[in-house]
């Protein structure tokens, strides 16, 4: 091993290190075979332990590996350097641990891990340096509109980094190579980048040359250099080993703006940062961020990070989660088709709360790893998710843009659906022919090749449903003179956006239609907030009753009976059916929980689909589905998500879901001679009809897993 000593200096350091970019062999990296799969694609449990300072004077190792070895971990997340060296660094400004003394705690950790047939990954912090690296290189560090450094809020000497400084692309990858050249890793994850959400706001001297990070163009921008800070720091990693890898921090769930289906096109591993929730978060929060990073990974490595302490707000990061909460995040994880990573942070716990909680979970899904080996989703309904449109699209009245997608969300839960995300960018012939039905929640921003990909779908017999503004910007929020989409859903648009007038607007019942079911004894709904007004059909079903003054009561009555602008536009060509919302029904539903309204969007849903869906689970509670065809069979997955806690607060007890009926059409040729739940441990009996299985689950407590083999 190369002795740097103590006065080499970061030229030095970085040429020396570098060394194995020149010949990659030197580790004992391999040339890569298509036809090999990566350790990482097989991984099923992850761990991680997050030390803080102190930690190399009071940690055990011991203890932590007795630990995560009864968890059956796959690979075990260790801090490394970054921000903060917990290994005897010979890198010029990469900060020791005070504490460190002549300990190794990394290696020291990383070699017993590997010892209990662990694999071990670097865990790095790219985005804040101490002062001696700021004085040494102040163009490493973000700066304000004023030119004065940004600096971390609760630890103001830390400095934040620049990713179009030369830190990113000189320092991490020495860094990287040093670890490599220590210590057997198997890959590299940095905390807190590149992070999913708006670029951020620098005005450094390079990123004052730059395009408005706000702009279309500062947008593409800041993904170019994302990618190719990805593929510099994957290719450092791989220097050492063929099947080493660099892991960044996403995550964002439906909030992500940064595009994950371009960041997938580079990375082997997605991991979502998406520890848990607070505040008015909903429960099926970690549900949507594994159907976000399936849409663009396709089967391939996916984590997401379970915090076991309370990330809630106010936050007590060396305090337990509540069990249960803490079981149905690590239960959508693994649901939606994701590996779990459990995470504590601080290498001497006082609360071992959270200890059982991991274990207990982690033992069962070990015990039942086969189910979970999942080859493709078996949903034929599929919702476009649209980060252009959380990027660029400011929604009328305000509020959060996700707010369409989200009620969307729970109308299809409310429905029982099973579905997939599909990217805005995926929406080729190929991904598309897997679904019957396609929805498009307000996805505002289309370009004119998404448009004529959605009217080759519908031509191919697909159905569709659209709200509100779906496609009135092109991609750079540009409003064109026509809505690019009036001809594929036959309607017409008549006159400038209304919004409420203290009340909002109303839809008017005209005449029967199953997507009316469940409305008698009213000849009036509720339905927008906002809305388009559009020109007459013919047949219309639901019409707009424009808002009205809803104070004084004296002034609460409609100033029009009846109107002949469209509430809804349906249309049937051959097997292709369209629905087309010209309102925000979806957002309206987020924000009222009005049950007139999920119940139009899912009836609505149901004549889209047109026939049954392959999977159905009928019972009372709100449950979220996923179906999945697995390395065994098939599997059915049922989240309870029925609680007082659900939109807010933490699942504290279990309120268990009475019987819920499932019934399968199993695709031609398949079989099944067994249907056996996974957390109840038992088998149940079933009947066939053909090639439809029919069974009952008798209860839920939290979850539960029906495995068909």
């Amino acid at each position: 091993m190369t002795d740097f000593g103590d006065t080499i200096t970061r030229r030095d350091a970085i040429g020396i290190i570098s060394g194995a970019a020149i010949t990659p062999h030197l580790f004992g990296a391999e040339p890569q075979n298509p036809e090999r799969r990566p350790w990482y694609a097989t991984m099923r449990r992850c761990g991680q332990t997050n030390f803080n300072e102190r930690d190399p004077i009071e940690l055990d190792i011991d203890w932590w590996i007795q630990y995560w070895s009864s968890l059956k971990l796959d690979a075990l997340l260790l801090n490394a350097g970054g921000i903060m060296a917990f290994y005897p660094t010979k890198i010029p400004y990469h900060h020791r641990s005070q504490f460190l003394g002549n300990r190794d705690l990394f290696g020291d950790f990383a070699k017993a891990a590997k010892t209990a047939g662990i694999r071990v990954v670097a865990r790095m912090d790219c985005n804040y340096v101490y002062e001696e690296a700021f004085k040494a290189h102040p163009e490493w560090i973000e700066r304000t509109g004023d030119g004065k450094p940004v600096v971390n809020a609760e630890s103001p000497w830390l400095y934040k980094t620049c990713m179009y400084s030369t830190y990113f692309t000189e320092q991490m990858p020495a860094i990287i190579r040093e670890v490599n050249s220590l210590y057997d890793v198997d890959g590299f994850f940095t905390n807190g980048w590149p992070s999913t959400g708006r670029p951020p706001e620098c005005h450094c001297e390079a990123c004052n040359k730059l395009a408005d990070p706000a702009s279309p163009e500062g947008y593409q921008q800041h993904l170019d250099k994302v990618l190719d800070i990805w593929k510099l720091w994957d290719s450092t990693a791989k220097e050492k080993k063929w099947d080493s890898v660099y892991v960044g921090n996403l995550g964002g769930g439906i909030r992500a703006v940064t595009n994950l289906n371009r960041i997938a096109s580079v990375a082997g591993w997605f991991n979502a940062d998406h520890q848990g929730r607070s505040g008015v978060t909903p429960i099926w929060d970690c549900a949507q961020q594994g159907r976000v990073a399936q849409a663009v990974m396709k089967g391939r490595t996916i984590t997401n990070v379970t915090g076991s302490y309370a990330n809630t707000s106010p936050l007590w990061r060396h305090a337990s989660k509540a069990p249960l909460e803490a079981t149905m995040w690590m239960a959508q994880t693994a649901a939606s088709g994701m590996t779990p990573w459990y995470h504590w942070l601080g290498g001497k716990p006082e609360d071992h709360r959270w200890e059982k909680t991991g274990r207990d979970f982690y033992q069962w899904l070990a015990a039942n790893e086969p189910h979970f080996v999942n080859q493709h989703s078996l949903a034929n309904l599929g919702i476009v998710f649209s980060q252009r449109t959380n990027a660029f699209y400011r929604p009328p009245g305000g509020h959060d843009v996700t707010e369409f997608l989200q009620g969307m969300y729970k109308a299809l839960l409310d429905g029982r659906f099973v579905f997939d995300f599909v990217h805005e960018d995926d929406l080729g012939p190929e991904t598309l022919a897997r679904y019957k039905g396609l929805i498009l929640s307000n996805a505002a921003l289309l370009r004119s090749a998404q448009c004529d990909q959605l009217r080759d779908y519908v031509r191919r017999g697909g159905s569709l449903l659209a709200t509100f503004e779906t496609g009135f910007y092109d991609e750079n929020a540009k409003n064109p003179a026509e809505w690019p989409l009036s001809d594929l859903f036959g309607a017409r648009v008549a006159a400038k956006l209304v919004g409420p007038n203290g009340n909002a607007a109303y839809a008017r019942l005209e005449r029967d239609h199953p997507i009316l079911q469940g409305f008698q004894d009213t000849k009036l709904l509720p339905f927008a907030e906002y809305y388009v007004p559009l020109k007459p059909v013919s047949d219309a079903i639901l019409t707009v009753l424009p808002p009205f003054p809803a104070f004084p009561p004296e002034m609460v009555y409609p100033r029009v009976e009846r109107t002949d602008q469209p509430a809804i536009v349906l249309r049937q060509q051959g097997a292709s059916r369209t629905v087309y919302f010209p309102g925000d029904i979806d957002r309206a539903y987020w924000r009222s929980e009005n049950p007139d309204l999920s119940r139009l969007l899912v009836n609505s849903i149901r004549w889209m689909m047109s026939e049954p869906a392959p999977i159905s689970v009928v019972g009372e509670g709100m449950a979220e589905i996923f179906a999945w065809k697995t390395q065994p069979g098939f599997a059915v997955h049922v989240l309870n998500y029925n609680n007082p806690d659900m939109q807010r607060g933490w699942f504290r007890k279990a309120y268990p879901l009475g019987a819920q009926k499932v019934r399968m059409t199993l695709p031609s040729g398949a079989d099944a001679s067994q249907v056996r739940l996974l957390r109840a441990g038992k088998n149940v009996p079933f009947s066939k009809d053909g090639n439809t299985v029919t069974f009952t689950v008798p209860s839920v407590v939290d979850y539960e897993v029906a495995a068909l083999v």
